[in-house]
């Protein structure tokens, strides 16, 4: 579902501007605190965690101490420069391109993580789940399952569902305007420089465009990036049922005119502020009684069932891994969030699919 030729208003200010109903706060922490030696030395500790057998991270750890000295040194100096990328492809679920950073890269955002994340997961909105502690698709789910039972008067009203979808979410941030985003946080220079110098250490196909998937530091990037829609969404647009997770959204209402009509200022706020688009086929305004699609369920105004799409490539996943019991485990939980008695059991038992 598509629309064009939007009025485009709604207190919307292109070109980095702001909009209504969002107070902008800065960050008390400085530049010195990323780059002290004990914050790098716990973000070491963090960085380590699963990662002891790994031969970078091994070579790395052998002269900790001396590295850490280094790269703190390069960093008090300003002479600290972000490395290239190894890239490769993984299937998680669908197809995506990953790019690696070197160990004393990827040391250098666990530092920077550990100071700005608290102060910006406080800025975010209650329903951004993506990459933020205490949240995930599980509670995302059971906040869409309880916005639905509010939204339609305990399902006794028909029920309203606006899905979208951001097309090509990583490769698409425009690193211009998130660094003029971040600039209404932060006033420390130097802070500023080294984002900067992480920022624009990637890019997509096209210049000065994307964030790498694979960065500590993107996984917060693109939540800061993407607050904007959310408070755009919530205080401008008024979306009492409004649920994000990463590029993915929904608005329940019972009233399907106002999703129609704010549909389109969604999407010009996308495009004009974010240099974003919504997928083409990935959008769509339908009743929660006729099943709505998110997070790799279907849900329903009484319960909701696994995707046929995700119930494929799980058991894909399950058959290519001869039902290792890890991998076991890990479906049963997700299982267990859903109507799926009858898969639950061919889980168990190994009964897969021909």
């Amino acid at each position: 579902m598509r629309t064009t030729g939007t009025n485009f208003s709604c207190g919307i200010v292109r070109g980095g501007g702001t909009f209504r109903g969002m107070d902008r706060i800065s960050v008390v922490h400085s530049y010195d605190d990323i780059i002290s030696t004990e914050n790098l030395l716990d973000a070491w500790k963090e960085f380590l965690r699963g990662k002891q057998k790994k031969k970078d991270v091994q070579m790395f750890e052998y002269n900790l101490i001396e590295n850490i000295s280094v790269l703190h040194a390069d960093l008090i100096v300003e002479k600290y420069r972000h490395g290239g990328y190894e890239h490769f492809k993984i299937s998680d679920p669908k197809p995506r391109d990953i790019h690696k950073a070197c160990v004393r890269d990827r040391l250098l955002h666990h530092a920077v993580y550990r100071v700005l994340y608290p102060f910006f997961n406080r800025t975010f909105i209650a329903d951004s789940y993506s990459c933020r502690l205490e949240k995930g698709t599980h509670r995302a789910v059971n906040a869409f399952r309880r916005y639905a039972y509010r939204a339609s008067s305990n399902h006794t009203k028909t029920l309203w569902v606006l899905k979208g979808d951001i097309r090509k979410f990583f490769a698409s941030i425009d690193q211009s305007m998130l660094l003029g985003i971040l600039q209404k946080h932060l006033s420390d220079e130097r802070t500023l420089g080294l984002l900067q110098n992480v920022i624009e250490s990637f890019h997509s196909t096209v210049p000065g465009k994307g964030l790498p998937l694979g960065n500590l530091t993107s996984q917060l990037l693109v939540n800061i990036y993407m607050n904007e829609f959310d408070q755009f969404t919530k205080h401008n647009l008024k979306a009492r049922c409004y649920i994000r997770y990463a590029d993915d959204f929904v608005v329940l209402s019972q009233d399907r005119n106002y999703l129609v009509k704010i549909l389109p200022y969604m999407e010009a706020f996308l495009h004009a502020y974010l240099k974003l688009e919504t997928h083409p086929d990935k959008v769509f305004i339908k009743t929660l009684a006729s099943g709505a699609d998110f997070l790799g369920w279907m849900h329903f105004p009484d319960h909701r069932v696994l995707r046929t799409a995700t119930k494929k490539r799980m058991f894909r996943r399950l058959r290519d891994t001869e039902g290792k019991n890890e991998v076991v485990q890990s479906y049963l939980g997700m299982l267990s969030h859903g109507n799926t008695h009858k898969l639950r059991g061919q889980v168990e038992s190994s009964i897969l699919p021909s």
